[in-house]
């Protein structure tokens, strides 16, 4: 398969926007003391983990499977400092008023509109329809994340209390 730099580059930025995203989940998922938002951040870094997976195998198809893993490999042992950065955030934020989960939801919902406007510009981009269908799946389901962070901030500062994502879908699929 051939493919174009811009959709090489396209798909190593999207990589590296689930290898930064998956990193701040489970950050979020261990400072959370509340058991249902440690289960909604544990969600969110496994369904990352899901998302770079398809990227793999569309990386995979390009270059190859070692170059696949040693790309990962390499950016996974790179600290990012956006999430070295969130997690200063948010850490303040805790120390501050004691609103540091807060912030993690209003960080993991940046981090999800950041994701969104991504994939739907690499969609745009992309002359590559199999590169573009995915980068749309994607988005799709980055905004089905913003959504749910979107619902979680409403519960939280309206009444206090993490509703479970286990229990329904927000997507109208039952």
């Amino acid at each position: 398969m051939s493919i174009t730099t811009g959709v090489l580059e396209a798909i190593k930025g999207a990589i590296q926007l689930e290898i930064d995203g998956r990193a701040f989940f489970e950050h979020a998922a261990e400072a959370t003391g509340n058991a249902n938002g440690r289960k909604m951040f544990e969600k969110l870094a496994r369904d990352e983990i899901e998302h770079l997976k398809v990227f793999g195998q569309l990386f995979t198809t390009i270059i190859g499977d070692e170059e696949w893993k040693k790309f990962v490999s390499e950016r996974e042992k790179t600290k990012s400092s956006l999430i070295e950065d969130l997690k200063v955030r948010m850490k303040k934020k805790e120390k501050e008023d004691r609103t540091g989960e807060i912030e993690a939801i209003r960080i993991g919902m940046e981090l999800e509109r950041n994701a969104i406007d991504f994939f739907a510009d690499a969609a745009a981009k992309t002359g590559d329809a199999k590169a573009k269908k995915i980068f749309l799946k994607i988005s799709d389901e980055e905004k089905f994340h913003y959504d749910l962070l979107q619902a979680q901030l409403d519960s939280v500062t309206n009444s206090g209390f993490w509703i479970d994502a286990a229990e329904f879908r927000m997507d109208g699929k039952y």
